[in-house]
């Protein structure tokens, strides 16, 4: 079996046998660094860290019918979550309602079914909007589902000004790692600022968007990519959102980021100091921003699924707890851990109970929340760290030379290297010169079977027949004139929020706002 010649992290950095102050011959730690809570907010984006509060546990959860989902959460609270995190079925992500053709088979399989408000309103039933923060991982159709959660809210007497949360809607990675988008980049941009736009006016605590380098990971990116294109991305955002007519100190406060947490502990860490310093230094010197909180990188971070085995699940408890531990050292502002069984089917009860604990552990009993950034100053992460920026900023400038993400996307680029990436990762594996427990060493042929997360094809003809039952039931003439005035906003160049919540209220389906939006942008097609 093949052994490692070189010592190199995941992005390729190489590792020397150690460190001492040569390796930062040019770099004053004080003086560069600064301390937490100030430019450039290496250290941490808060003074005190999580001596003063721990990062928000948010577990994601979500599968088959609403009710179903509801339950999980309100279980995820009893056992001390603080926050909820919801994922959404596939037709839901794709604008598709749970009765049509093209979601057979998918209805509630990787997250929960919504298609419409009676949909929302059994999701999120009992659960107190005004005293807990939500996390709804959806992009295409984000500004449909973020409407739905208001509209609930609203029934339940609570003032949207008070609604605290985040909607991923980003878009740009999904062209990029996922494939889960609808319309073509630039009419999905115009429909992102208008979420901007929308908050502003009516739900000022609301995160607007979660710039997501998670999926660039899963999809094989190394760690230096990851922040790059996402960053990437985050300035084409901001970028969108001045074009529109907004000032930069009015929506960039509300901008946060969504990183993965992979298994070398040390360059993850790395990854997340250098990633506040750089997104600082471009708000502050490129778009000019005055406000403090818009120069602050703030993030959610998610544990690796792409490293989670199914053989000898849980191995993955281990790897689970490294993952964690380098986003709490890295400072995160709040944290899903996946499940052990998670590489097998959706977590079961007992597997995201565990989770949850792992990250309860390392907040009460650990000690790494005593101080904040307590690898600060180590020789080893603050090389590590000046690594990674110079990396990420040589691809930021690669691809503004481009002239920008969208472009670069468009090209193909970004999509090229992960594919290289993810080339080179997986011919490591197969060489043995990475090592993956259970998987090409210390393999277990006689490990026990694990639990799988059961799919029930009962609740997945029930929620469509559900779907059709509202069809039918509504005021269909009502539908059509909100949906042609949807239809009208979008040939324009009116904020399309307005009238699709009003379509909403009149119970309007997911699939059938994004069809009336499919009528006017088309359907994006990737080159090639």
């Amino acid at each position: 079996m093949a052994e490692r010649r070189d010592h190199l992290t995941d992005s390729g950095i190489k590792v020397n046998p150690y460190y001492d102050s040569s390796d930062l011959s040019d770099f004053r730690i004080d003086e560069q660094l600064g301390v937490p809570g100030e430019f450039p907010f290496t250290r941490g984006i808060y003074p005190d860290m999580y001596r003063g509060k721990l990062w928000t546990m948010r577990q994601y959860a979500g599968f088959g019918t609403a009710a179903e989902t509801n339950a999980r959460f309100k279980f995820l609270l009893e056992a001390g979550q603080t926050g909820l995190s919801c994922a959404f079925d596939l037709p839901t992500q794709m604008g598709f309602d749970s009765d049509h053709p093209r979601a057979e088979g998918e209805v509630g399989k990787v997250g929960v079914a919504i298609s419409s408000l009676a949909d929302m309103r059994e999701l999120l039933a009992g659960i107190p909007l005004d005293r807990v923060t939500t996390s709804m991982t959806i992009n295409s159709t984000a500004s449909i589902l973020l409407l739905l959660y208001q509209l609930v809210a609203e029934e339940q007497g609570i003032s949207s000004q008070s609604l605290r949360g985040t909607v991923q809607n980003d878009i740009l990675k999904e062209y990029v790692a996922r494939g889960t988008y609808i319309y073509p980049p630039r009419p999905s941009m115009r429909i992102i600022t208008d979420v901007f736009s929308y908050c502003q006016e009516n739900m000022p605590s609301w995160n607007t968007i979660s710039i997501s380098g998670y999926h660039i990971r899963e999809a094989g990116s190394t760690a230096v990519q990851e922040i790059a294109f996402t960053i990437a991305n985050g300035i084409a955002y901001v970028e969108a959102a001045i074009a529109a007519g907004l000032d930069v100190d009015d929506f960039a406060p509300r901008l946060s980021f969504f990183w993965n947490a992979h298994n070398n502990l040390f360059e993850e860490v790395a990854k997340y100091r250098a990633a506040r310093r750089i997104w600082a230094k471009i708000m502050a010197e490129r778009f000019g921003a005055k406000d403090k909180r818009s120069l602050v990188l703030r993030f959610h971070s998610q544990t690796g699924g792409s490293t989670l085995t199914a053989q000898q699940p849980e191995v993955n408890l281990i790897r689970v707890a490294i993952q964690a531990l380098s986003a709490v050292l890295g400072g995160t502002q709040s944290l899903h851990t996946n499940g052990f069984d998670e590489a097998l089917g959706l977590p079961t009860e007992r597997a995201a109970k565990l989770a949850l604990r792992t990250q309860q552990v390392i907040g009460f009993e650990s000690g790494v929340t005593d101080t904040a950034d307590p690898l600060g100053g180590s020789y080893f992460v603050e090389s590590l760290t000046n690594e990674v920026e110079t990396l990420a900023l040589q691809y930021l400038e690669r691809i503004d030379e481009m002239g920008g993400a969208v472009e670069a996307i468009e090209n193909g680029y970004m999509q090229e290297e992960i594919e290289q990436a993810a080339y080179s990762y997986a011919k490591s594996i197969d060489s043995g010169e990475k090592v993956i427990v259970g998987v090409n060493r210390f393999v277990d042929t006689n490990a026990e079977r694990t639990e799988v997360f059961p799919i029930n094809p009962v609740s997945q003809k029930a929620q469509a027949d559900r779907v059709r039952r509202l069809k039918v039931e509504r005021d269909n003439t009502l539908v059509e004139m909100k949906l042609a005035a949807l239809k009208s906003a979008a040939l324009g160049d009116e904020n399309l929020m307005y009238p699709m919540r009003e379509a909403l209220r009149a119970y309007a389906t997911l699939g059938e706002v994004a069809d009336t939006l499919r009528g006017v942008f088309g359907t994006y097609s990737p080159r090639g």
